[in-house]
């Protein structure tokens, strides 16, 4: 593996610090996260944010085919002449915006559930979990490297003060736990902050399923959108358009104390409580 430093200067390209740049720069660490999704030679792998290779190539090793979707098109013509140097014929580089991309439509094309791969900068790193959410019916499970407040909210639990609507998106829904720890003098340049690898599986069917799922992430969305609030504020200051004594009495349906704020809910109370409003109080009015 080139060094990132030595490369970006031979290219004299200059990292991005508007696109979260820092480049991976040991390999025995890159082969580590790469092991750590499992990947067999019978994967399709979507790589977010490819770089400079240093997890594609590790990747390619292991999968049948491995998707690079980068939307830096400086970086992708060098990614593409150190594949063909190295020889590495399974890998097809796409300059698109990862939120724009279609996932389902990709894990359809590749004719399998995706396993995702990347190193997230933290700008996006939360509309890429969502986006991650909202197809996991085509995803089998997601290696992600991200920084380490956000990994800290991801895998938060209730009461805790990183907890928050990524955790209770991911707890309805997905095994989520912490892989490893990267430093920061690892990447060039080096950022801030250290990284945490975070590995998410999705799960079959959840153990408390919501009558309506979009309500459900509309409701913890609205719960959490002013978290300092007791839920019966929270909730009638939303665009859910709930009154505040609707909002006392729809808890207290729920078995929920009004009184209580959204960090210290459950996942099961936040689908039961969906589950009471969308049976009560808004029957034709749900939508993301």
């Amino acid at each position: 593996m080139t060094s990132p430093r030595a490369l970006l200067t031979a290219w004299n390209i200059q990292a991005k610090k508007q696109l979260g740049q820092n480049f991976l720069n040991d390999p025995n660490v890159a082969r580590a996260i790469v092991n750590k999704t499992g990947i067999t030679g019978d994967d399709v792998v979507l790589e977010i944010g490819p770089g400079l290779g240093a997890m594609t190539v590790p990747a390619a090793a292991a999968a049948r085919r491995v998707i690079a979707v980068d939307k830096d098109g400086r970086i992708i013509d060098l990614l593409r002449t150190e594949l063909l140097t190295a020889g590495i014929e399974n890998v097809e580089i796409r300059e698109a915006d990862i939120l724009r991309v279609d996932l389902e439509a990709t894990a359809r094309e590749a004719g399998r559930p995706l396993v995702v791969l990347g190193n997230l900068p933290y700008n996006i790193s939360s509309q890429v979990v969502v986006q991650l959410i909202h197809a996991r019916s085509r995803i089998d499970r997601a290696v992600l490297m991200l920084q380490k407040e956000m990994a800290q909210r991801i895998c938060a639990g209730p009461g805790s003060k990183d907890y928050g609507r990524l955790s209770v998106m991911l707890g309805y829904c997905a095994d989520t736990r912490v892989l490893m720890q990267v430093r920061a003098p690892l990447f060039f340049p080096a950022p801030k902050v250290d990284s945490t690898v975070v590995g998410i599986r999705f799960t079959g069917p959840p153990p408390f399923p919501a009558d309506d799922e979009v309500l459900l992430f509309r409701v913890v969305k609205a719960a959490f959108g002013k978290r300092r609030k007791t839920l019966r504020n929270a909730l009638s200051q939303s665009d859910l358009n709930l009154e505040a004594g609707t909002c006392e009495r729809l808890l207290t349906d729920a078995r929920i104390d009004p009184m209580r704020r959204a960090e210290s809910l459950s996942v099961a109370e936040f689908v039961r409580l969906s589950n009471v409003i969308g049976k009560d109080a808004l029957p034709h009015r749900t939508g993301r």
